[in-house]
């Protein structure tokens, strides 16, 4: 992957060990794309998706998010 820009976008460490970082990957020929990437140890997974993706995956995460911490004990929160 050459030639395109990179600005990060947030990082953070979510659970079993798994970092995660968010990125936004504006390419040489204009397309903009958001990359998700997972390390595990020593194994990456990364993701590219454009907007329309992002939106509804963040849809469907914030959906269940809100829906699981209803059934968390009060003041209880999984990292």
């Amino acid at each position: 992957m050459g030639g395109e820009k990179v600005k990060e976008l947030d990082g953070f460490n979510a659970p079993w060990g798994k970092q995660v970082v968010i990125q936004e990957v504006a390419f040489n020929d204009g397309v903009v794309l958001m990359r998700i990437r997972i390390r595990e140890g020593r194994r990456f997974t990364i993701i590219d998706v454009d907007a329309d993706t992002a939106a509804r995956w963040g849809k469907a995460m914030c959906a269940w998010s809100d829906e699981s911490r209803r059934h968390e004990p009060h003041g209880e929160r999984s990292a």
